[in-house]
């Protein structure tokens, strides 16, 4: 049972209750087929994968029709979660590593999640445009902006901005300097207690 899950996110509707206690079992799963997160991992996957990814949901309710795309998004996070928590979104998952997006797939058939798009592709030959782009560091800060603020689409109709949003822990003034006056965090410490996000953050590069 996905406690730490209801705990910040109190009010799931019953479908998203059963996806979110679906999860691990499925994860499980297919993580011992494809190994997409370490084994150590997996015992807190809850804390570490889910929750970690639904902190974009404490600073943005997307509105239905959003499009978003999660670059680099292993076995699905932040995305999956996402989807879960708004069903009337879309979510592209791109990934180019054909394993992952495998289990990206199974995991989104076995959920009956019908609003994620799973693609092989690398970032550099992806051309949609999408409201935001979303990730979990999987590269240095600017360098990730330089390949994905061409799919940031113009039109904006959520209360944030269409912009990248991006989820990295440490020290991260250096990183984000070259962005200073145009880039807002947050400390994910502030939604959840658990010590895994003390270092943890969101960053949110406007378009």
């Amino acid at each position: 049972m996905p406690s730490h899950i209801f705990k910040y996110f109190p009010s799931p509707d019953p479908a998203q209750t059963e996806m979110m206690e679906k999860m691990k079992a499925l994860y499980d799963y297919w993580n011992a087929r494809i190994n997409v997160i370490s084994r150590k991992d997996m015992d807190f996957f809850y804390i570490h994968h889910v929750l970690h990814s639904l902190s974009i949901a404490k600073v943005i309710s997307f509105t239905p029709g959003t499009r978003i795309l999660d670059v680099g998004t292993g076995g699905g996070f932040p995305g999956i979660p996402l989807a879960i928590m708004f069903p009337e979104s879309e979510f592209t998952l791109l990934d180019s590593i054909g394993k992952k997006i495998k289990v990206v797939s199974e995991v989104t058939s076995g959920l009956g999640l019908k609003n994620v798009i799973p693609v092989q592709e690398r970032v550099e030959e992806e051309k949609g445009k999408y409201d935001f782009v979303i990730s979990r560091a999987v590269t240095e800060f600017s360098f990730f902006v330089k390949l994905t603020l061409k799919n940031v689409s113009s039109n904006n109709k959520n209360s944030l901005d269409n912009g990248i949003i991006y989820l990295k822990g440490g020290d991260l003034d250096k990183e984000l300097a070259a962005f200073s006056g145009r880039i807002k965090t947050w400390d994910i410490s502030d939604f959840f207690e658990e010590p895994f996000f003390e270092t943890k953050k969101i960053v949110y590069l406007p378009l």
